[in-house]
């Protein structure tokens, strides 16, 4: 499941369980749709606390929405996780699309105030490494 809601700062995406490809195209052709609307600059909280990995279909698009929020205007996102292997396998997509610069990750397994420094990265740029 996902859901694409408008904030204040931009948008919150949320990914839950497992999404196979059909589904994970279906967020793009939604994103596509939304970011036609987006301000020229704008935050992203992604919050994938409960998702699954994803197979390397999904990932496809994943790769394409990525190119596709920075282009539109995305100065900053941050991915919230659970899960190790969800983490690395983010990471490694956002490396190959270009915007791991531009991202952040917290861990709400571990970290009680993931909330708050994912706000203060994207609306303030504190960076939570360093």
């Amino acid at each position: 499941m996902y859901a694409i809601n408008v904030r204040e700062y931009g948008f919150e995406l949320t990914f839950e369980g497992f999404i196979k490809a059909e589904e994970m195209e279906a967020w793009l052709i939604e994103s596509q749709t939304v970011l036609m609307h987006a301000p020229e600059k704008f935050g992203v909280l992604i919050d994938m606390r409960t998702l699954k990995p994803l197979p390397d279909d999904a990932q496809a698009h994943v790769h394409t929405g990525q190119k596709h929020y920075r282009k539109k205007g995305m100065d900053r996102s941050a991915v919230v996780v659970a899960h190790p292997v969800t983490k690395m396998q983010f990471q490694r997509i956002a490396r190959e699309t270009g915007i791991y610069e531009w991202e952040r990750y917290f861990d709400a397994s571990s970290q009680d105030d993931w909330e708050q420094a994912a706000m203060n990265w994207i609306l303030d740029q504190v960076d939570p490494d360093l």
